[in-house]
């Protein structure tokens, strides 16, 4: 068996941080503005977060085909298409705003879900060339750039938008206009990818197990179930974390803050995540972060003081970073290289279809269950238990099988 090169490794990582710093920006930023611009142009009040759903849509549809692209064409190829897509819908929702068109400003979201697709890859990237070792180190410290991002856009957003007397939906082109500059200046970074393609099947050749087979081989079907669960559940309990806290008599700007302490949770354990799990193994990381999201959701149950928001939201972001790490790592050791860009693919879309769906019952879970803001919280908060059931019984059963078998 030929050595990896973990030095080849340990390059294209430094790549794949900087780009999910440096293009990352634009979703953190889009994904602040979006929902307020989307208020402004929607003629239905109830559809002003439609275009987030519709950047979430865009990466689960894309991730199908982007998946097999790059494994025909190399992953520098498939990153350029995503950062084309987030150039050419940062420009659209920009015209959109000048034209005052939401339908307009909906297609622009959705070519953006091009670019968070790609995105999404960067972590099975920073897999193709490492050691088993290094792998869920890779994967943990390209996550990482997700903190920078995190910090970036937000900041962007702040300086674009400071002190702008403009009170309609053209103050937020300028953020639009910043996408379209950073995924410019983003695509330079591919450049220094140095990824070989996967060989080309000859006939004859074994072309690895089909997507059904790979679906029923356990460890990669328990992989794509905590990915999906601690995704959507993440999104789930964040989306509606800024409606709970307004409702619950706080201010805007106390709901920024406990967004902000989740986020810097989500990324921030990035960096030793892939020591933990090199040291404990991947299956104890995974429950960790499953049993972690449990205790965010009993936290956020026993009361709505400033402080439950705080630990909950901190504890959630954690949780996701133990299980949706672990699940990536899970992923990238359990299928051939021929395979990658069937069961990545489908992985991805899977978990993205799962996050739209999140997405777009949060804010129903939120406003229409109960009359009030506590209910509607406590409702979101609940739905989270029967998701956790069976991502937990699933890798139990893991666990419990005899490593052959599994």
């Amino acid at each position: 068996m030929t050595e990896v090169n973990d030095s080849l490794a340990r390059r294209n990582v430094a790549v794949l941080v900087a780009a999910q710093a440096l293009l990352g920006s634009q979703i953190t930023m889009i994904f602040v503005v979006g929902g307020l611009a989307g208020q402004q142009l929607s003629p239905i009040a109830c559809f002003a977060t439609l275009p987030i759903s519709l950047i979430v849509f865009g990466s689960m549809t894309t991730a199908p085909w982007l998946s097999p692209f790059m494994q025909r064409y190399g992953r520098q190829a498939g990153f350029y298409v995503g950062a084309i897509g987030g150039l050419v819908g940062a420009a659209i929702s920009a015209y959109a705003i000048t034209l005052g068109s939401f339908v307009l400003f909906l297609v622009g979201s959705y070519l953006t879900g091009i670019y968070m697709s790609a995105q999404g890859f960067f972590r099975f990237a920073a897999a193709d060339t490492a050691s088993e070792s290094f792998r869920p180190k890779a994967i943990s410290y390209v996550l990482a750039g997700g903190l920078i991002s995190a910090i970036i856009g937000p900041q962007l957003v702040s300086w674009l938008t400071y002190n702008n007397p403009d009170a309609t939906v053209m103050r937020f082109l300028p953020v639009y206009y910043a996408a379209i500059a950073l995924n410019v200046i983003g695509m330079a970074l591919f450049v220094f990818l140095r990824i070989p393609k996967p060989p080309v099947s000859a006939p004859g050749d074994a072309a690895g197990r089909t997507t059904a087979e790979m679906l029923r081989t356990p460890r990669i079907l328990v992989a794509v179930i905590c990915a999906m669960v601690s995704y959507a559940l993440m999104n789930l309990v964040m989306t509606s974390t800024p409606l709970a806290v307004v409702g619950c008599g706080y201010s805007v700007s106390d709901a920024s803050n406990v967004v902000t302490g989740h986020v810097l949770a989500m990324f921030a354990p990035s960096f030793f995540t892939g020591h933990l799990i090199a040291r404990f193994g991947v299956e104890r990381i995974m429950g960790i972060g499953l049993a972690i999201l449990a205790v965010a959701g009993l936290v956020a149950l026993q009361g709505v003081e400033l402080t439950n928001f705080y630990v909950a939201l901190i504890l959630l972001g954690l949780g996701w970073n133990f299980g949706f790490i672990g699940a990536t790592t899970m992923l990238a050791g359990a299928h051939a290289p021929e395979e990658r860009g069937r069961i990545q693919g489908v992985n991805d879309m899977i978990v993205f279809g799962m996050v739209t769906i999140a997405s777009l019952a949060s804010g129903g879970l939120m406003n229409c269950s109960g009359g009030s803001a506590v209910e509607g919280w406590t409702a979101v908060n609940l739905a989270m238990v029967p998701f956790l059931v069976l991502a937990g019984g699933s890798l139990i059963w893991l666990i419990m099988r005899p490593r052959s078998a599994a």
